[in-house]
């Protein structure tokens, strides 16, 4: 029976663990134009004020933060070079797969399951093939499908234009994701990992956008969503 109720995904951080990818993508880039070397603290410290959740702007940003003024479009080519590597050296490559076996297979018979991310087509084609090429998320709407990325609401608007007559209900772990599932009118669960720089600072961030959870894991969802497909949680 199709359920009423759409989960939506961001990928970063929710899906995926890529703290060793973007995040240190970007410490990378920094290095490479500044010779020094930044923390995974501070590029946490940078997301939990929001309106970074491009990471070639970050990256930019954080040069110019540090006196060095590089090109966007410099910066965006060093990172894809990082990033992808040559096919057997990126840091893409050292993703990993979060939501334990069997979690989304049921949440998909329950609720339905969807993404929303700032990725691109191409990066989240890539990794979903690779980690999860057995599950189907239906809408997936990219920051390709998008004119203004989050925090603005658009991607949440896309997928319920997607998804006509399905009660939202968004999954995130940075401030943006907050904000823009607040600004769409979207239930909102966020994602703070344990072992997360600046958790506590997340957390304290979650409250005040109004998450109705705030979790340390996608897979503690089967503890706020009971066996018979009924929910614990009073947002799902």
């Amino acid at each position: 029976m199709t359920s009423d109720q759409l989960i939506v995904f961001d990928m970063d951080g929710v899906l995926v663990e890529v703290t060793e990818s973007y995040r240190d993508t970007v410490i990378a880039t920094v290095k490479h134009f500044a010779g020094q070397q930044i923390t995974r603290d501070l590029v946490q410290e940078y997301k939990n004020r929001g309106g970074w959740n491009n990471d070639w702007k970050l990256s930019q940003q954080i040069l110019r933060d540090l006196d060095i003024e590089i090109d966007y479009d410099t910066v965006v080519d060093r990172f894809k070079k990082i990033f992808w590597g040559n096919g057997t050296d990126g840091l893409i490559l050292r993703e990993k797969w979060i939501a334990k076996s069997g979690l989304l297979e049921r949440l998909s018979d329950r609720y339905g399951i969807a993404i929303f991310t700032g990725r691109s087509r191409e990066e989240l084609e890539s990794t979903l093939g690779r980690l999860a090429s057995h599950l189907r998320f239906d809408p997936i709407v990219c920051t390709d499908d998008l004119v203004n990325g989050k925090p603005a609401p658009d991607g949440l608007f896309k997928v319920a234009e997607r998804a006509p007559g399905r009660k939202l209900h968004y999954i995130g772990d940075t401030v943006d994701d907050a904000r823009s599932a607040r600004a769409a009118g979207v239930p909102f669960i966020g994602i703070a990992a344990k072992l997360q720089p600046r958790r506590e600072e997340l957390v304290r961030i979650f409250q005040a956008e109004g998450a109705g959870d705030i979790l340390e894991s996608i897979n503690q969802l089967d503890y706020i969503l009971a066996p018979d497909g009924s929910t614990v949680s009073s947002d799902l």
